[in-house]
């Protein structure tokens, strides 16, 4: 069982950013926009019906600071409420701090991702032939396209020189060519926050946690703060076919989002977002432990570009979105047998963390073993209107 309290979960520096939050409400059968200070949680929601409409504001954080609220407990109290096993019902419990936001997810955004990517699709699904596979694409495209900027004259010459070798790959193209892979990961309203099940595909054998930062982004395309994301992948199903993305990505529990959303203010910024390290660590029943990170001044593309290439003239999102950055992780280290890599069992404990943003932990079943998403935009809407929030 998962045991969550403010010291596991909020950033290094406690509540002196601008936090927020949503929180279950027992007595109002619905959800709260809360915001999270020092001296306790308070709902918000007759100032910001949703998270979404506070990100909409000129100056989310000063909006959000410039309203006292209700206050509806501790923070500590409503923590350890939240991961399922031992809650109680009739009391307040901790959400994911995304809610009418398109959640949106950029994927291959790092040099080391990219080739595992292209190892995924020679193997076809097969974790036992990634090994050998990996050691034949390193000898051709080597394992450092850092310095590479994607779209460029250089980036199209190695597309030319890859496509002769015969190695060229649909994860190459968005890796370093000029348009990014966005995809959508998940329905809004469908993400869990700390303390969670996330899930997994029951027929999946091969798959892996992303650790991601988890920008949110308002309808104009104003990047205004950021929260952290496990984009879970089944890389047998996306190896298998890239067709199978969706499959691979959007399971019930799939997408993870949290702990809290922290706006950006005079403590923190899109530049802190760029030197970011996030660390993860997999901890399982058998006693296997995992470590790993991915540091966003790695990435290749930059967080604006990824946001410009998301939204504009082309594409309109009315009600904002998250955009998950995408990771340089890519678990390697075998679990059980030699050469056949990582894949997560029942009851791994997921912890994704960054010191400005906290730690998100979730623990890893069966989609169909996870909470159903029950609670959708018809039922959000019902709730607010007969709270007079709307």
């Amino acid at each position: 069982m998962i045991t969550l309290t403010p010291e596991t979960v909020l950033p290094d520096d406690g509540t002196k950013g601008t936090l927020v939050g949503r929180v279950w409400r027992p007595d109002v059968d619905g959800p709260a926009v809360v915001a999270v200070r020092a001296d306790g949680v308070f709902d918000v929601t007759a100032a910001f019906g949703t998270v979404s409409a506070l990100c909409e504001q000129d100056d989310p954080a000063s909006a959000l600071r410039a309203v006292k609220g209700e206050r509806i407990g501790d923070l500590a109290a409503i923590l350890a409420n939240t991961p399922p096993d031992g809650r109680d019902p009739g009391k307040p419990w901790l959400l994911a701090p995304i809610d009418l936001q398109v959640l949106k997810a950029a994927g291959v955004t790092f040099a080391i991702s990219m080739l595992e990517r292209v190892i995924e699709e020679r193997a076809r699904g097969n974790p036992a032939s990634a090994e050998a596979i990996r050691k034949e694409v390193v000898r051709l495209v080597g394992d450092d396209f850092s310095k590479l900027k994607p779209g460029s004259d250089q980036a199209i010459h190695l597309k030319q020189v890859l496509i002769e070798q015969g190695a060229w790959s649909q994860y190459l193209e968005v890796g370093i060519g000029p348009d990014a892979e966005v995809f959508t990961k998940a329905p809004v309203l469908s993400s869990v926050g700390p303390g969670m099940d996330a899930g997994l595909h029951p027929k999946s054998t091969w798959n892996n946690p992303e650790p991601e930062v988890v920008l949110a982004v308002s309808s104009q395309g104003a990047i205004v703060g950021a929260t952290l994301g496990n984009d879970v992948n089944l890389r047998d199903f996306e190896g298998r076919s890239a067709l199978l993305l969706s499959k691979a990505k959007d399971n019930n529990a799939s997408c993870a989002i949290g702990p809290l959303l922290r706006l950006f203010d005079d403590t923190f910024s899109l530049d802190d977002v760029r030197r970011m390290d996030v660390a993860l660590e997999v901890k399982g029943a058998d006693g296997f432990v995992l470590d790993g990170h991915s540091s966003i001044s790695k990435i290749s593309r930059d967080p604006t570009d990824l946001v410009a290439q998301t939204v504009g003239r082309v594409h309109q999102y009315p009600d904002g979105f998250a955009l998950f950055l995408g990771t340089m992780f890519a678990p390697v280290k075998d679990r059980d047998a030699p050469g056949q890599g990582f894949t997560h069992k029942r009851d791994d404990i997921v912890t994704i963390a960054a010191p400005q943003l906290g730690k998100l932990v979730n623990r890893m079943r069966n989609s169909d073993e996870c909470e159903p998403w029950t609670f959708g935009v018809g039922a959000l809407m019902r709730n607010l209107a007969k709270r007079g929030v709307i």
